[in-house]
């Protein structure tokens, strides 16, 4: 008809079917939490949840980065912020340095304290300025 809006093609829509054609597949998936796990998705359901094999966990800080084998995986679909397919021919081109984990934690350990000391900085400017801290409790 002519008034009516245009309808979408049926590979817009984001339902689980999507899934399919990632099946058996190597994907990075990207949690909520931050994590990032790269792995082959052997399995998923309605809710988008997933059963990766092979997976390993990635974890960067500043330009190092480090893999911590996990194995069998299995991810809640709400947890899933971003899922791609990896091109298996730009895979090993990874523009980070490779470090050791106990590298790359210290590293975070260092970054993680930064970032505290830097809101703790940025929180109490806040409150001079009349704002209150995010999730505080007024009796």
């Amino acid at each position: 008809m002519e008034g009516d809006p245009p309808s979408l093609p049926p590979q817009m829509f984001t339902t689980s079917a999507q899934l399919l054609d990632l099946t058996d597949k190597k994907l990075l998936v990207a949690l909520r939490d931050g994590r990032k796990l790269i792995g082959v998705l052997r399995s998923w359901d309605q809710y988008a949840n997933l059963v990766l094999q092979s997976t390993i966990e990635r974890l960067y800080v500043g330009d190092a980065y480090c893999d911590i084998p996990r194995g069998v995986f299995i991810v809640r679909g709400e947890n899933v912020l971003l899922l791609g397919e990896i091109d298996l021919d730009r895979e090993d081109d990874i523009p980070f340095r490779r470090a050791s984990v106990e590298e790359v934690f210290a590293a975070q350990r260092a970054t993680d304290t930064e970032k505290k000391r830097a809101d703790k900085v940025h929180r109490k400017k806040l409150r001079a300025l009349g704002f209150e801290d995010e999730g505080e409790v007024l009796v």
